[in-house]
């Protein structure tokens, strides 16, 4: 593993342990140049995910820029971290394990938004009007109105 700060390829791992979660393997490692010490994580991935781009460019699967779009719709919210880590990499292995070597952006964004409506509405709704471009005040009114719809069908 290459050293982040002197870009050494000889690294040693000084501690390794599966995360809170289970989905995933830390490890602790230290440069034998510098010394700089540094964590990684280690993650299964089931095989390469092409994204296709509503712009028709394709490019590859980035769980972490999942992640922080996630995130960033959750910024100030008060939800557990396991369960949001739950959701993404459930997102993931439906991704991996559909068979399908390319999937459509559109695709991914309706499982994040499935996702975060059992989350946290307040989420959703950011989500949602970055992923289905709101120009105007009404297509907030418009998402409300389904969430509200869908809480009563609930009911």
């Amino acid at each position: 593993m290459r050293c982040p700060f002197c870009s050494c390829e000889d690294s040693q791992v000084k501690d390794s342990r599966p995360t809170d979660d289970n989905t995933a393997i830390r490890r602790r490692r230290i440069c034998s140049d510098c010394g700089g010490r540094f964590t990684t994580f280690e993650r299964i991935q089931l095989r390469e995910l092409l994204v296709n781009k509503k712009s028709g460019r394709k490019v590859p699967f980035d769980r972490e820029k999942l992640a922080h779009s996630v995130s960033v719709a959750l910024r100030k919210r008060d939800v557990d971290k396991v369960r949001v880590e739950r959701m993404i990499s459930g997102i993931v292995r439906r991704l991996e394990s559909s068979g399908e070597p390319e999937v459509d952006a559109d695709a991914i964004g309706m499982m994040v938004m499935e996702g975060l409506k059992g989350l946290d509405e307040v989420a959703y709704v950011r989500f949602a009007s970055v992923y289905r471009d709101f120009t105007e005040a009404s297509d907030f009114t418009s998402i409300l109105g389904e969430l509200s719809q869908d809480t009563a069908d609930d009911a």
